[in-house]
C-alpha cells in the first residue's frame, strides 16, 4: 500500500517513534533495523520516526543517523512515511542533520523546539525556520517542554504554520484545549505525542499518534483511530482500554527506550535490549514487569508475525 497523506493528516495516522536496535556491543545493527521497520510497517503503521529521542539521537552519531534513514527508507519508504529528527540546540547542527536526513531519502523531518537553552519565542521561530528552510522536506514540529524546558506559543506555532513545509505538530504537552484552538487556526495534522493522550487528543481534532507503544501494539492503535473515524467511540475506548497495561508497561517509569527495547526482546522481534550511556539496559525484574504488561493486554501470546 502506497504512502497516504492528506491536509489532515500528512503522515497518516500511526506512526512510532522507533527504536535503534544495537548489538551486545553498542552498534548500530542495522538489519534489525529494517527488520523492526518492516515489521512495524507490516503491522499497521503509516509511518516510523526515527532518529528521535526514542531512537536514542543524542548517543548517536551522523553517519550512523544518515545509515539508519538510508536502510530503512530504502527497505519500506515505498509503502510508509520515514521522517528523521533534526532536533538540536544548535541551529547549524540541526540545519546539517536536516540536510543529511534527506540526503539519506527521509520524507519528512521530525524538529523538536530547542532545549536547555531556553531561547525567546523569536529565538524557537528562527530556529525552526532555519531547518524548515534547508530542505523540501515538510516538517513535523515536535513539542515536548518537559524535554526541552520551553515550548512552542501559540503565536509562534502560527507564524511557522504560514511556511508551507511546516504541516503538523506532535503535542506532548498536555493541554488540549490549546491544542483544539491552534489545529482550527492553524490547519495543522496534529499527532499526540504520548501514548495515553491518545483518545483525548483524537477528539480535540487530532490526527493520530506517534507512539512509543505502537513497537508492540500497531494494529491496535490503527484499529482505535479507524472505530474513532467511523464514529464507534465505545470500540475506541475499548481497543485503548486492552492495551493499557502495555502503555503503563513501555511509558510507566519514563524510559521509554529501554522500555521498548526490552518489550521487543520479550517478544522475540529484537535479539537484544543494548542501549548506550546513559540509558542503561531493562534489569531482568524491570524485564518481568514488562513481560506482565504486555501479557495482560494479550500481546505476548500473538504469533510471531502479528506480535507488532
Amino acid at each position: 500500500m502506497p504512502r497516504i497523506s492528506t491536509p489532515t493528516r500528512p503522515f497518516g495516522s500511526v506512526l512510532t517513534a522507533m527504536v535503534t536496535p544495537m548489538t551486545v556491543d553498542g552498534a548500530v545493527d542495522l538489519a534489525q533495523a529494517v527488520r523492526l521497520a518492516t515489521n512495524l510497517v507490516d503491522n499497521g503503521h503509516d509511518g516510523l520516526v526515527l532518529n528521535g529521542t526514542t531512537g536514542e539521537a543524542p548517543t548517536t552519531h551522523a553517519p550512523e543517523k544518515a545509515e539508519l534513514v538510508r536502510a530503512v527508507a530504502e527497505a519500506v519508504g515505498d509503502r510508509a512515511w520515514v521522517l528523521a529528527g533534526a532536533g538540536s540546540n544548535d541551529t547549524a547542527h540541526a540545519v546539517r542533520m536536516a540536510e543529511q536526513a534527506a540526503e539519506a531519502g527521509a520524507h519528512g523531518l521530525l524538529v523538536v523546539s530547542p532545549y536547555y537553552s531556553r531561547p525567546s519565542q523569536e529565538g524557537v521561530r528562527r530556529h525552526i525556520e532555519s531547518i524548515a528552510d534547508a530542505t523540501p522536506l515538510p516538517v513535523m514540529l515536535y513539542d515536548v517542554p518537559g524535554r526541552t524546558g520551553v515550548r512552542f506559543a501559540p503565536e509562534t506555532v502560527a507564524a511557522l504554520a504560514e511556511n508551507d513545509r511546516v504541516v503538523a505538530m506532535k503535542d506532548a504537552g498536555g493541554d488540549f484545549y490549546a491544542a483544539a484552538k491552534t489545529i482550527a487556526a492553524t490547519g495543522l495534522g496534529w499527532y499526540s505525542g504520548d501514548d495515553t493522550a491518545l483518545l483525548a487528543l483524537l477528539a480535540h481534532g487530532g490526527a493520530g499518534i506517534v507512539s512509543v507503544v505502537g513497537h508492540v501494539a500497531g494494529p491496535q492503535l490503527a484499529q482505535v483511530v479507524a472505530a474513532f473515524d467511523a464514529g464507534d467511540h465505545d470500540e475506541a475506548l475499548r481497543i485503548f482500554r486492552s492495551i493499557i497495561p502495555a502503555i503503563d508497561a513501555l511509558n510507566g517509569a519514563g524510559f521509554q527506550t529501554v522500555a521498548a527495547k526490552a518489550a521487543l526482546q520479550v517478544l522475540g522481534v529484537l535479539p537484544e535490549r543494548s542501549v548506550r550511556l546513559p540509558l542503561v539496559p531493562a534489569s531482568d525484574d524491570e524485564l518481568a514487569l514488562i513481560r506482565d504488561g504486555l501479557r495482560a493486554a494479550g500481546l505476548l501470546e500473538l504469533a510471531v508475525g502479528d506480535r507488532i
